[in-house]
């Protein structure tokens, strides 16, 4: 069997799961996160779900099924609570352990299985050594997103949450836990402070917001986190699992700002919010895996995934975002790609976080659990779509399918501030209808833009390259 290519996001346009933790367990990465919808009316409505897919055909994805239902702790009986952002551990006897918290209580749960992918059942609540619940103790902070690693005997714990003026929160902390993955060993300690308490540190600027998460590469500790401009995703690095963390920089943003490769520094070229992640090594490669906004809002959010250089020194420099990701490289130069891949969305209004409803946004039809493929709706004048990257050789046409009202031209660049090389002209149709044009793309790894000039508000499905 053939490997198929692997596109940003990774998984299929009508699956909304972000805040991905990818694990390789023997010959598959999987991958654990909350479950949005994408007609969400608030963050993480669905079952905890699981995709896997062969660490050698990263574009081959596997639906597990759902592998804990919300309803399943005994805190959440009549599913009337959200699970969030959960990770997974395996512990000393082999089992595989899930952490989440749910979205009204500020303790953490546990799950377990036998198996990466199976039906996990509830084990317990993570407390300390009387059986009071972290979270629950006066001076406690309430749990939140969890970033687990075992070693030995001892699981550590990292959790937290720190919005914008609220004082009353520190940052991340980590507790070590016992051997039954539950039972707190010594006092929570602060690793990486969160917006009130970053002035004058190494913090300042990318301080911590939310979305905890744990790896060990070459025998440090690697803390990946949201920072407090919330789209992107920073690191820290220590020696010790529970201090010392200095801070590295920013392995992704969601909006790509501060990419300078293809555009300025300063500006975005999507729409962004929240970011959750992690980083994992799969043949030796390693990637950074995230999310993406979607419908224009900020609880319909789709996993994405780009390929890492780790440094010498340790580091890891940020990447951009891309319409391939897993895919390693670039995209064959020929074909029909789905609109929904575009890696870059923008207006001449360049925003850097969802807010507008009416600017362009990429949805699907149908309802909730409807395997319809997304496109980009709501184009207007201006708007700019791009596609990272192409391997072209020789192509001589482009051709797209648009539906809906619209009277304008699809120009043609290599560059969203590029030579335009071809127009397509485009009617209002109610049915999908393609249109092309002769165009000679340069041979070579490029970026295909789209950039609107017209009237109406356009939808695309697809583009093709001949």
């Amino acid at each position: 069997m053939s490997k198929k290519q692997a596109f940003n996001p990774y998984l299929p346009s009508w699956e909304y799961i972000p805040d991905g933790e990818p694990y390789v367990f023997g010959d598959r990465v999987y991958v654990y996160g909350s479950h949005d919808f994408w007609n969400g009316y608030v963050f993480c409505m669905g079952d905890y779900v699981c995709w896997s897919a062969p660490v050698n055909d990263l574009g081959n994805w596997r639906y597990e099924g759902v592998i804990y239902p919300r309803n399943a702790d005994p805190l959440n009986k009549d599913g009337h609570m959200c699970l969030y952002a959960p990770d997974v551990t395996v512990g000393p006897d082999g089992r595989y352990y899930l952490y989440y918290v749910l979205d009204k209580v500020g303790v953490m749960s546990v799950a377990v299985c036998d198996e990466p992918a199976g039906k996990y059942e509830f084990y317990g609540y993570v407390h300390y050594k009387d059986g009071t619940k972290l979270g629950e103790r006066e001076g406690d902070e309430p749990q939140f997103d969890p970033g687990v690693i075992t070693e030995g005997d001892v699981t550590y714990m990292y959790s937290g949450f720190c919005g914008a003026g609220d004082k009353s929160r520190t940052g991340s902390k980590v507790v070590p836990l016992d051997k039954d993955m539950l039972t707190v060993l010594t006092e929570p300690k602060l690793i990486a402070p969160g917006s009130c308490y970053s002035a004058g540190t190494q913090w300042e600027g990318h301080a911590f917001f939310e979305a905890s998460s744990i790896r060990k590469v070459n025998g440090k500790y690697y803390f990946v986190y949201s920072s407090e401009v919330m789209h992107e995703l920073c690191y820290a690095v220590s020696d010790n699992p529970l201090e010392g963390f200095k801070y590295g920089g920013v392995l992704v943003s969601n909006t790509d700002l501060h990419i300078d490769t293809y555009k300025p520094a300063d500006m975005p070229t999507c729409r962004g919010a929240n970011n959750h992640g992690s980083i994992i090594e799969i043949n030796g490669e390693w990637y950074i895996f995230y999310h993406r906004h979607t419908n224009g809002t900020w609880f319909s959010r789709q996993g994405c995934a780009e390929k890492l250089t780790l440094k010498e020194d340790g580091s890891f420099p940020q990447v951009e975002i891309t319409s391939c990701g897993l895919n390693g490289g670039p995209l064959e130069g020929k074909g029909e790609y789905p609109a929904y891949i575009a890696c870059c969305l923008f207006t001449e209004k360049k925003e850097l976080y969802i807010g507008d409803l009416n600017s362009p946004r990429i949805v699907q039809d149908g309802k909730d659990g409807d395997e319809e493929i997304g496109y980009i709706a709501n184009i207007c004048d201006g708007t700019n779509i791009g596609f990272k990257y192409f391997d072209c050789k020789g192509i001589k046409r482009i051709s797209i399918a648009t539906r809906a009202y619209g009277d304008g031209t699809f120009r043609i660049k290599t560059a969203w501030d590029g030579e335009v090389l071809g127009e397509i002209n485009v009617v209002g149709n109610n049915v999908w209808t393609t249109s092309g044009t002769d165009v000679a793309i340069p041979d070579g790894v490029n970026a295909i833009w789209l950039t609107y000039k017209g009237s109406g508000g356009p939808q695309l499905k697809s583009i093709t390259l001949e």
